[in-house]
Formats: structure tokens, C-alpha cells, sequence
């Protein structure tokens, strides 16, 4: 089982069974409004989750992460929602410049 807790938008709790699904598409399936510009090809930042718990439950950093990581793009407590693969439980928050603005979010 897996559990992305998303801290800044009131707690919101989104599980999953299968440790092969991104992030992004869990968070999707599950109802959750979360920006993603490239349609989650790793190609951008707009997907960036800031990860405050559970960063070892993630799957490895992929080239498109370790890419954005070397320009400055995605710090070392960020990962791409498309591109990560929780594993375990996280809890994460929607990085402030890429908050959607119709949301409510619970800074």
C-alpha cells in the first residue's frame, strides 16, 4: 500500500495499491487537482511535489529529475510528481508557485 498525505491542502490523504503508478497518475485517479503543464512527460517543473516526510519512500531519481536537480530547477526536497513513484507512505505539499488558483490550499 501506498499513501501520499498532502500536507497544505487540508491533509488530503490519497492510497494506492500498486507501487508502479507515478504519483501524478495516483493523485489524478483520485480526484486531486495537481498542475502538470507537460501532460506528466517530465519535460517541466509544474508537477514539483516538496516532500516533508518520506523522501526514502520514493522510487530513484530519474535523468529528467537529476536533470532539473543540475539547473537549479527541483531542489534536494523536491520531486516530480510525474516522474516519482511512491512507495510507502509520504507526505508531501504542492510547491507554492504552482498552486492552482481556483484551490483552496491550507498554508
Amino acid at each position: 500500500m501506498v499513501k501520499i498525505t498532502i500536507e497544505n491542502f487540508a491533509q488530503k490523504e490519497v492510497i494506492g495499491q500498486d507501487t508502479r503508478t507515478s504519483a501524478l497518475k495516483l493523485l489524478l485517479e483520485s480526484g486531486v487537482d495537481w498542475m502538470h503543464a507537460c501532460g506528466g512527460k517530465g519535460r517541466c517543473t509544474t508537477c514539483k511535489m516538496v516532500v516533508i516526510q518520506g523522501m526514502e519512500n520514493f522510487s530513484a531519481i530519474t535523468p529528467a529529475e537529476e536533470r532539473y536537480r543540475q539547473e537549479g530547477r527541483l531542489g534536494e526536497n523536491e520531486r516530480l510528481a510525474c516522474q516519482s513513484r511512491p512507495l510507502g507512505e509520504v507526505v508531501v505539499c504542492v510547491a507554492e508557485e504552482y498552486k492552482l488558483p481556483h484551490l483552496r490550499y491550507s498554508d
